[in-house]
């Protein structure tokens, strides 16, 4: 069973729910949900964010056919990404969308810089016929990302230059008898041999390895028995080898931290900062819902026989997602309009999360006591950030307090 969910981005609200196979894959699932997305007739909805398998022909060509508002990452593999960040490397300056504390805070600010371009590529209408239409693509360069990329890329590096010590040594070791053996040899390890299907294997990103063909004379074992005589010449015979050279691949340090968007919003409805925002919100925003129903709030296997209790199984997890949604928007906003804070995991924050915000009444008990035939109730552990929350989600701080007339008797 797969979730197909949609959300705000004022705090990842859950919008739109759809039930599907559990081998659908994301990029027969981008379209579908789209067209939900539509149907849905939202009003005052500028455009929509997805992830890389949103891009394809089919669904840029369905917003454009629409008229509506599409971003999403461009992914690594198409021509046009390679071709803009290639673009984007020539450019002395880009404008600043974004600046962020470190991480420590010792470290520089993390910026995110880019600017728009304009770009035809094809795309697919929905009767079927295929166009050439201009895209804006937004190319972003983040300095947190190419700093991240090349730690990645030298941690990479020394397990593969450790990782491609055996294999050249055990393919120098083997000997062959001609040199067309050896060619035949060498086609196998580049993936280029007779009969071999798909495409060629790439097991090394940062080295390049060579082969080529040596010969070199091979003593041969002696027929006879016994020791030889001093007059006796060593028979020798020519042999071959796979030699493997290994050139390292440098790689210029500006090419860590690009990411390219595209969009079907025009410059006159966002600006490109805007795009970027509307992206780069998701992850603090939609993301860490749609974790917290993966792991904490994951359903347990179940078997249902029938399509309606899966249905209703599903109902039930997105309004659990709804509710959790619910309090951390609101809490959240109402910390930022009266400046205020809670407890956090790592000291005082501004943004907690429904999970910190339900620990914090962990210590908060009830307490009844019976005085002969008199109940008496006391609240233990209500701290000032209780009732706080209280305010934020319009509950009656009445709740935590115990009756005034209880009070009195005690």
């Amino acid at each position: 069973m797969l979730l197909s969910l949609g959300g705000s981005g004022d705090g990842g609200l859950p919008l739109r729910l759809g039930l599907r196979a559990g081998n659908t894959s994301d990029s027969t699932e981008s379209p579908v949900a789209l067209e939900e997305c539509l149907a849905l007739g939202l009003q005052d909805v500028v455009g929509r964010v997805a992830d890389s398998k949103a891009y394809n022909q089919h669904t840029v060509g369905l917003c454009i056919e629409k008229k509506s508002g599409l971003g999403t990452r461009v992914p690594r593999t198409c021509a046009i990404r390679q071709e803009l960040e290639a673009w984007g490397r020539q450019q002395d300056t880009l404008p600043l969308f974004l600046e962020k504390p470190g991480r420590p805070q010792q470290e520089p600010p993390r910026r995110w810089r880019g600017r728009s371009v304009l770009r035809s590529v094809e795309v697919e209408y929905a009767d079927g016929h295929l166009s050439q239409e201009a895209i804006r693509f937004v190319v972003v360069h983040s300095s947190s990302l190419a700093q991240q990329e090349t730690h990645a890329a030298a941690t990479a590096y020394a397990k593969e230059a450790e990782r491609g010590e055996a294999p050249s040594k055990q393919v120098t070791a083997q000997q062959y008898a001609c040199a067309a053996d050896a060619e035949a040899a060498i086609a196998v390890y580049e993936g280029r041999a007779p009969g071999h299907r798909g495409r060629r294997p790439r097991p090394w990103r940062s080295h390049t390895l060579g082969y080529r063909v040596e010969a070199f004379t091979h003593r041969t074992k002696r027929t006879r028995r016994g020791r030889p005589t001093k007059a006796e010449e060593p028979q020798l015979e020519q042999r071959y080898r796979v030699v493997v050279e290994v050139e390292v691949v440098e790689q210029a340090a500006d090419d860590n931290g690009w990411t390219v968007l595209a969009t079907t919003v025009g410059s006159e409805v966002c600006t490109d900062a805007e795009i970027f925002q509307a992206y780069h919100n998701q992850h603090s925003t939609v993301e860490p819902g749609f974790r917290w129903i993966k792991n904490p709030a994951a359903i347990t296997p179940v078997w249902l026989e029938k399509p309606e209790r899966i249905a209703a199984l599903a109902m039930l997890t997105v309004v659990g997602l709804l509710v959790y949604a619910l309090i951390q928007r609101q809490v959240r906003l109402y910390l930022h309009d009266q400046q205020q804070h809670l407890p956090g995991n790592k000291g005082l924050t501004t943004t907690p999360t429904t999970a910190v915000i339900l620990t914090l009444f962990r210590p908060v008990m009830l307490v009844q006591l019976m005085l002969d035939t008199t109940p008496v109730l006391h609240i233990y552990g209500v701290q000032p950030h209780h009732l706080l929350v209280c305010d934020a989600l319009g509950i009656d701080r009445g709740w935590y307090a115990a009756p005034s007339h209880q009070e009195n008797s005690v």
